[in-house]
């Protein structure tokens, strides 16, 4: 059994590699296993919240337990979608290092013009780049060196090329099948889908990257300035460059 423990922020394409993965033979995926619990911890206030808390499980180590926990018999690869903004302060992470980790990034400008359409209030918190570089230490650590890392950009320019080094740095053979899915809602996509994945579920594939960008309004390119340094230290490290 393969636990592939992808790590990102928001609007990162993520939803799509989920949908990549969920297309292999044998293979199980489980959407944002956290959410509900970083929704009750914090109180935070998100689209569909009282939904995704009602209807996840918000104990923290009962998660972890999920998330490690046995495959069904013929089940072969088990592919989380991990926010990395649900991994809270205080709290052991080093459950993930019994798992295969990856890395989804995208540059900061491209996520947050993404993020504020759909959310109005956003902070560097809310989009994860902090976070993400904590987990990445922590894994890097353990390893002694870097785990695998993806860029949105390189997926969405070459996506079975990159697709293939992924599946090989994780330890698994890359199937074309990742490369397309049926259009529309999936049985596996969280409750929070109508709100976030109106884009996607017009999906059968990877679609083509975007060239630019409206430029941000000075709150969000804040934003932005301040979490390029940490994009920029990951980028040097991934896969389909």
């Amino acid at each position: 059994m393969t636990v592939i423990a992808m790590w990102s922020g928001p609007r990162n394409i993520s939803t799509a590699m989920m949908y990549s993965f969920a297309s292999r033979p044998r293979t199980i995926v489980w959407d944002e296993p956290f959410y509900a619990h970083y929704l009750a911890a914090t109180g935070i206030t998100h689209p569909m919240g009282d939904e995704v808390i009602a209807i996840g499980d918000t104990a923290y180590d009962a998660v972890v337990g999920k998330c490690l926990a046995p495959l069904p018999a013929g089940a072969e690869v088990f592919y989380q979608k991990h926010m990395t903004h649900h991994m809270l302060p205080g709290q052991d992470w080093r459950w993930c290092l019994r798992a295969t980790n990856a890395f989804l990034i995208r540059a900061p400008e491209r996520v947050l013009a993404s993020y504020a359409a759909k959310r109005e209030e956003v902070s560097l918190a809310d989009i994860g780049f902090e976070r993400q570089a904590d987990l990445f230490k922590l894994v890097s650590d353990h390893l002694g060196k870097a785990p695998p890392v993806v860029d949105c950009e390189d997926i969405l320019a070459n996506p079975a090329a990159v697709l293939e080094k992924l599946c090989a740095a994780c330890g698994i053979g890359f199937d074309p099948a990742m490369l397309s899915w049926p259009a529309g809602p999936k049985p596996f996509d969280g409750v929070w889908a109508s709100h976030w994945y109106n884009a996607v579920w017009k999906s059968t594939g990877f679609g083509d990257p975007r060239t630019s960008y409206p430029p941000l309004e000075s709150r969000l390119q804040k934003i932005a300035d301040e979490a390029r340094p940490i994009y920029d230290n990951l980028a040097r490290h991934r896969v389909g460059a």
